[in-house]
């Protein structure tokens, strides 16, 4: 194996002035850092990269953990993610907790054990205190994303009520009251938040809650034959909202199953929504969240965590948009 003195040997340098030009620790003369440089290109020499890390105490990687990569949302997350870090040569490691929390406490200790220098964590549904409870006795940073909690740790995450709230209130305003929300697994915070937002909102609008229909469950074939009986009832809802990609996808084929038109029937939206969302007819109402940024915003607060562990812990919530589009367009009177 070739190694830096090999290298030092044959570019006419000592050690140390290798070193500098791999990891950049001191200025170089040009002259002879190119050199160097070819010395390392005819001896095909390769750095330890785990060498390295063990000197610098740092191994230029950091670990994501998400619960479902293939969901959009956290896919262009996942997405935000990795391109900022790339830019800062640092290296990305992606675990999937498939909403398990056993499965996601296992990915924090195996980065941990990887030594990666932070991690991102978007937290499985009904993820106790194992996982966080892993970073009680380590150096290691740790940002939450998404999903958010009372820890004090940095996190981001969008700001769910004000658009739910905004979102009943656009619905109330064209006659309708009797909504259904279809909220699933809210052990989930995003999920919660909106299905609270959409309670305050219908009461703030004259609707009380014995009269406010919203499924809460984390199993999906409950949620299919909630969706099923509230759409077979003699006073169905005129409008539904569904808080995630699939369980708008769930909505929509309880909704084409039915025979329903949209809106003429029954008004649709849905938070995230689908790629290509401009294909659809009719083309669906959709709050939308800075999925992207929301996961650049992550990998920036950890960079800055890693950088400095002393300061205050910082949560940052950002605003999502909602695209008004024809899949609420005003109702039939007939």
């Amino acid at each position: 194996m070739t190694t830096m003195v090999k290298v030092a040997k044959l570019a006419g340098v000592s050690i140390s002035t290798v070193s500098h030009v791999l990891n950049g620790t001191r200025h170089v003369g040009e002259e002879t850092r190119q050199r160097v440089l070819k010395a390392i290109e005819e001896t095909s020499y390769r750095q330890d990269a785990l060498a390295r890390a063990m000197r610098r105490s740092r191994t230029d990687s950091i670990g994501l953990i998400v619960s479902d990569g293939g969901e959009p949302a956290f896919a262009e997350m996942i997405r935000g993610v990795e391109e900022t870090a790339t830019s800062q040569g640092i290296t990305l490691l992606l675990a999937n907790s498939a909403e398990d929390p056993q499965r996601e406490a296992r990915a924090v200790r195996t980065l941990l054990e990887r030594r990666v220098d932070g991690i991102i964590l978007a937290r499985a549904a009904g993820s106790g205190p194992d996982a966080l409870a892993e970073f009680a006795n380590q150096d290691t940073p740790l940002v939450l994303m998404d999903r958010l909690s009372e820890d004090p740790f940095d996190q981001v995450g969008v700001e769910n009520r004000e658009a739910t709230k905004e979102l009943v209130k656009h619905l109330v305003s064209q006659g309708h009251e009797r909504i259904l929300l279809v909220a699933g697994d809210t052990r989930v915070s995003t999920l919660r938040e909106r299905h609270e937002a959409f309670a305050e909102a219908m009461t703030a609008a004259g609707i009380p809650a014995k009269k406010q229909m919203a499924i809460t469950t984390a199993e999906p074939e409950k949620t299919d034959a909630g969706i099923r009986a509230a759409l077979s009832a003699a006073r169905r809802p005129t409008a539904l909202i569904a808080c995630s990609t699939v369980l708008a996808a769930a909505a929509l084929r309880h909704i084409q199953q039915r025979g329903l038109r949209m809106p003429e029937d029954i008004a649709f939206a849905t938070f995230d929504g689908f790629a290509y969302a401009e294909l659809f007819e009719p083309q669906l109402t959709t709050v939308r969240q800075p999925a992207f940024e929301v996961g650049a915003t992550a990998a920036e607060l950890l960079t800055k965590r890693i950088a400095d562990k002393t300061a205050e812990p910082s949560i940052v919530r950002l605003a999502p948009t909602i695209e008004y589009r024809s899949s609420t367009g005003e109702r039939s009177t007939s």
